[in-house]
């Protein structure tokens, strides 16, 4: 019976959600070359040709100050390029961004970094086009700028900010060039589904453990809110005219690298922009950084590209540097059904507590209305009380399994003994939940059959019911996040 539950289980945990099925990457992108060098014959000044000097002041908002940093070059002649910064969704003050700024201001390039405005910003709401709006004023102010070329203010937009940043050139066509460093392209949820992907086999989690990744990442978000996790950029992408500059790291196991640079270009062909180029740095992080340093070369990429627009825009090689990976593609989720979608995750299991809280509740109000129930039989009492601690213990277990995981996998570190020896150890703990609860039930058939009424009163009836029916709810819980076995 209890393989046959066990099974079952496994059964009802595979079928009752999406799977995780990604589809491999088929197409791919061959660097030209090694060398990320901005090709053409149009001439620079490096980085390093200038001294440098930073100012700090407050932008105003609609509603909001911001402070921003302006980093720019002593004594270049004439009028310079400027670029804007972006933030991704890690950084938020204007002192982020020193050493691009520091290298760019160095080479006779013009760089304002604002804050990124926190008042309309937070986990569960971003409006982008909004945040786009915001950015423009900073960008603004730079175009205005003393010594700046008007005609050559771009915007770079890292991580999160290379959603906005399409945004800010599509409504302002002012905007000179886009530089987008660590781009999704693909929407964020999307993003987020591909980036756990990647870190949890990064980590070596079982397969079973991945079909959680629709299940969460796909479902609606309890209490709601996070409408910003399925924003699509594609429309704002297909009316780009300016040059863009795309750069990735090859060791972002969170970014499509190969897919999301395909995208775009093919995204800016609709407004007949064909002005692209693509950089791959060895061994670079999200952040373009080799051992805590920006990459090598990756400033002079981003100063000669700037100051040699427009001639740079189209210069060969359009692709250069590393070559990167990606085995599967960003795409679409699956959305769980209403059972495990939205509220219902939380009502799941709240429901499931509840059940289980009943018996002690019925209990303590019989002893206030001095109407005591009588009291399990001893054998029944303890089998009771067994099974709900091992459906606990389950669902316990599963959550810190998770948190460690996760933790590994943010960290980029691996931990075979407990990845693997923990789901080992979740399995038997799930097996050995239903071995007690069918060890209760049996037990509480056979009082019932031997004893008939005077096994239970009504009150301790409705106890050692909601016991069972509570710690049957979290079983079905943890099966559907794949603590059971499955055969599929």
């Amino acid at each position: 019976m209890v393989l046959v539950i066990v099974i079952a289980f496994g059964v009802i945990g595979s079928l009752a959600g999406p799977r995780w099925t990604p589809q491999p990457m088929e197409r791919a992108i061959v660097p030209e070359t090694p060398d990320v060098t901005i090709g053409s014959d149009a001439v620079t000044d490096p980085v390093g040709s200038y001294e440098i000097a930073s100012e700090t002041f407050d932008v105003d908002l609609d509603g909001a100050t911001v402070a921003a940093t302006l980093t720019y070059p002593v004594g270049a002649p004439g009028e310079r390029p400027g670029m804007l910064f972006m933030h991704g969704a890690g950084t938020a003050s204007n002192e982020n961004f020193h050493d691009q700024a520091t290298a760019l201001a160095s080479a006779g390039v013009y760089v304002l970094v604002p804050a990124k405005r926190m008042d309309t910003y937070t986990t569960t709401s971003r409006n982008y086009p909004a945040m786009a709006e915001d950015y423009l004023v900073s960008w603004h102010v730079l175009r205005d700028w003393p010594g700046v070329d008007p005609t050559q203010v771009g915007i770079y937009g890292e991580s999160e900010g290379a959603w906005i940043a399409p945004i800010a050139a599509v409504k302002e066509p002012g905007v000179a060039y886009l530089v987008l460093v660590s781009a999704p392209i693909v929407p964020p949820r999307e993003q987020f589904a591909f980036a756990t992907d990647s870190y949890l086999r990064n980590v070596g989690v079982p397969d079973a453990l991945l079909r959680a990744i629709p299940r969460g990442l796909g479902a609606d978000v309890p209490g709601g809110g996070f409408d910003y996790v399925d924003f699509d950029a594609t429309p704002w992408q297909r009316q780009l005219t300016q040059p863009v500059l795309m750069v990735y790291g090859t060791d972002d196991a969170s970014m499509p690298t190969i897919q999301g640079p395909l995208t775009l270009i093919e995204d800016i062909s609709h407004a007949g922009n064909h002005a692209y180029t693509v950089r791959y740095f060895a061994d670079a992080n999200h952040g373009i950084r080799v051992d805590g340093e920006l990459a090598p070369g990756f400033t002079s990429v981003l100063a000669r590209w700037t100051q040699g627009l427009p001639a740079t825009a189209i210069a060969e090689p359009r692709i250069a540097g590393a070559q990167p990976e990606q085995t599967i593609r960003a795409a679409p989720l699956d959305h769980p059904r209403w059972y495990a979608n939205g509220d219902m995750l939380v009502f799941t299991l709240l429901g499931a507590f509840a059940l289980v809280l009943l018996g002690p509740v019925v209990w303590a109000t019989s002893r206030l209305l001095r109407r005591p129930t009588r009291a399990l039989p001893p054998p029944l009492a303890r089998f009771s009380a067994a099974t709900v601690m091992s459906a606990v213990a389950v669902l316990v277990v599963f959550v810190a399994y998770v948190v460690y995981v996760a933790t590994l996998a943010l960290n980029y570190r691996t931990d075979d003994l407990v990845v693997d020896g923990g789901w080992i150890v979740l399995h038997a703990l799930g097996i050995l939940a239903v071995a007690v609860g069918v060890r209760s039930v049996a037990a509480g058939w056979n009082a019932w059959r031997t004893l008939r009424r005077r096994a239970m009163s009504a009150g301790s009836a409705v106890i050692w019911a909601s016991v069972h029916l509570g710690a049957a709810a979290m079983l079905l819980i943890a099966a559907y996040w794949g603590v059971f076995p499955t055969l599929f």
